[in-house]
């Protein structure tokens, strides 16, 4: 499991390398809620105080940002099994 932490709007770390069938656990430390988001592809909430995860389904190189802020981007590069 990959392990990234939103602390006051920020995703951490940045830029991960994983593989297709690898989990991202997202755990958000603000009292808001964000969104881990690829447009036209995945879109996972994670509320205030809370964790979300998501199974990486497809290789590719994507760059994902909160819907709700989209100032806070993040990159991922995903390689096959």
């Amino acid at each position: 499991m990959i392990q990234v932490t939103i602390d006051q709007l920020i995703f951490s770390p940045i830029e991960i390398e994983a593989k297709v069938g690898d989990t991202i656990e997202w755990t958000n430390k603000d009292i808001v809620a964000h969104t881990a988001m690829v447009r036209d592809d995945w879109d996972v909430i994670i509320a205030a105080n809370k964790s979300a995860s998501f199974v990486l389904q497809k290789a590719g190189t994507f760059e994902y940002y909160c819907r709700f802020h989209p100032n806070m981007k993040w990159h991922i590069i995903v390689n096959p099994k």
